[in-house]
């Protein structure tokens, strides 16, 4: 018996390829932003140390059978993990502490390989700042500061990127 080709995969590294943008308003109600609203955005990439969550994950429901000894799961609600972008700390400006202040709602959109005009890899997660918490440490290492955020509402995940202008 033979098995199918494997499927060509061009591997990559998320890290100097994705980007995470913060953008304020999105006006579509499919909450998929024009190229005008990414670039009235402000692109994070490069302040961030570490990210956290940013996925939709489905609660399974237990659904046991006093027929049977496995017990079987079916689909529940949908849910969007914790999330969080812990950021390096400037030493002189405030200006992303400023930018996600605790309160403050807009989008975070994550072009997962890039910005590739069409290609459908964009997430968009509506959110609320919950947090915005220093990180004390008398390592070896740089001043970082962590921003909780909730995803008020279902993200969109495979959007594909606007067009260039």
């Amino acid at each position: 018996m033979s098995l199918p080709p494997l499927v060509p995969v061009e591997k990559y590294s998320r890290r100097g390829t994705s980007q995470f943008l913060f953008v304020p308003t999105i006006a579509a109600l499919t909450m998929i932003p024009t190229r005008v609203e990414i670039t009235a955005g402000n692109n994070l990439t490069a302040g961030i140390a570490e990210v956290n969550g940013w996925t939709a994950e489905n609660q399974a429901i237990d659904v046991p059978d006093m027929s049977d000894t496995f017990d079987g799961t079916i689909p529940g609600s949908d849910k969007a993990a914790d999330s969080s972008l812990t950021f390096y700390e400037d030493s002189t400006t405030n200006v992303t502490e400023e930018l996600l202040k605790k309160g403050t709602t807009g989008f975070i959109v994550i072009f997962r390989k890039g910005d590739i005009p069409t290609n459908k890899s964009m997430d968009i997660f509506p959110v609320r700042v919950g947090s915005v918490q220093p990180a004390y440490s008398a390592d070896n290492e740089a001043a970082k500061f962590t921003v909780n955020f909730s995803i008020t509402s279902r993200p969109v995940q495979g959007a594909p990127v606007p067009a260039a202008t």
